[in-house]
């Protein structure tokens, strides 16, 4: 379970050649179209995510790569090879799901071993593989344990042994950590890509948690309605979202809608639907565009309306003066709802060590004009990514 050459290019700055080529992929059921003409290209050794809300195709897509739905159009290449119609067992894939599907009758082991077993595989081979297996996941003495004797994150992590010792070229992982507690969920984030990077295969992950895309993903598909809205690295989606859709969904952002009133000073000056205007990072957009201003809660900087001092540097002019509706500690900040005089509504969220302010306050926020960014409300449609890279 040595990291291939193709992971080693990856990890290294090059790109990897594409381990899995969706062109033009559909899935209808029936009048319902639940993947609509996705390409995408997955190198190899990639950690790969499908994100997105319930019922925008991910995991229908991750069902097509596995082969338990065939596509309505499109195809499915591995390393150049056409799969498309191929059934699961002459896929080299596995794939984890949420439920675990363990054999409750089987050991640990025999769990483990059940694909390697049916592959007529000879005993020591099996003995071996399964026992490096269970290291990899961290449960070297649990192979004679019954599942129900284990802990939910333990039985995951013998869905992942079990996935992982028949060496599929890629690992297919339908939110498998779904069914977890927050606290487990991230001490597994952490153990799943510690294993990925270990064995180096390409892992495509499907789930509808942003934070877990974030912290795990090499790149993202972020999908709704069937399609790509945007592919890129974690720091694109977060930083330069395209859409409105991706902004709202990645994180957290204020969306402020307005209208374009000029060009300037490296941006676009934006009249608020409240009245209120501000700069923001933007080019090409008419004067009279409707937009919406995105701007996240840590990137905006507050102080009390009586400081003189307060502000930011090439902050939005003038800044908008507002109070404090209602505040809540998080352990290391502190976020605020901040209501502006003439009625926009932001989520501000500050450094605990910064001056302690509440409901009530008067206050001034501001942001640099290239934290914030105008996407146009109108024709998302010819904003969206081409999903090919």
């Amino acid at each position: 379970m040595a990291a291939t050459a193709g992971r080693e290019s990856h990890a290294g700055g090059g790109v990897a050649a594409a381990d899995v080529r969706l062109i033009a992929l559909s899935k209808t059921f029936g009048d319902v179209t639940a993947v609509d003409n996705v390409s995408l290209e997955i190198r190899e050794g990639e950690f790969f995510s499908l994100l997105g809300p319930s019922g925008c195709g991910k995991t229908t897509t991750l069902r097509m790569i596995g082969g338990f739905e065939l596509p309505t159009a499109g195809q499915i290449l591995l390393r150049g090879t056409d799969i498309t119609n191929e059934p699961p067992e002459r896929r080299p894939v596995n794939m984890v799901f949420q439920s675990y599907a363990l054999f409750p009758h089987l050991t640990v082991f025999e769990n483990v071993a059940f694909g390697l077993r049916r592959r007529h595989t000879e005993k020591a081979e099996v003995a071996r593989r399964v026992g490096e297996a269970l290291e990899l996941v961290h449960l070297p003495d649990f192979g004679k344990r019954k599942p129900d004797q284990l802990s939910g994150g333990q039985q995951q992590r013998v869905a992942l042994a079990r996935a992982l010792v028949c060496e599929p070229t890629v690992l297919l992982l339908d939110e498998p950590l779904g069914a977890l507690d927050l606290k487990l969920r991230r001490a597994l984030q952490v153990e799943l890509k510690r294993v990925q990077l270990e064995v180096g295969i390409t892992f495509i992950y499907v789930t509808h948690d942003q934070e877990e895309a974030l912290a795990l993903s090499d790149r993202i598909a972020v999908m709704d309605k069937g399609r790509v809205e945007q592919l890129g690295t974690p720091e694109d989606l977060y930083d330069a979202p395209r859409t409105l859709f991706v902004a709202g969904f990645i994180g957290t952002s204020n969306l402020l809608p307005g209208t374009v009133e000029r060009a300037e000073a490296g941006g676009m000056l934006v009249r608020l639907d409240t009245g209120d205007a501000c700069l923001a990072a933007g080019e090409g957009l008419a004067a009279g565009t409707t937009v919406a201003v995105v701007v996240r809660p840590e990137s905006i900087s507050l102080w009390r309306e009586a400081d003189e001092a307060g502000g930011t540097e090439g902050a939005a002019v003038p800044a908008l003066a507002g109070e404090i509706q209602q505040s809540a500690y998080l352990g290391t900040s502190v976020s605020h709802q901040v209501r502006t005089d003439r009625g926009a509504r932001l989520t501000v969220v500050v450094p605990r060590s910064q001056e302690r302010l509440g409901a009530g306050d008067r206050v001034r926020i501001a942001w640099r004009t290239g934290d914030a960014m105008v996407l146009p409300r109108q024709a998302e449609a010819a904003t969206k990514e081409e999903a090919t890279a």
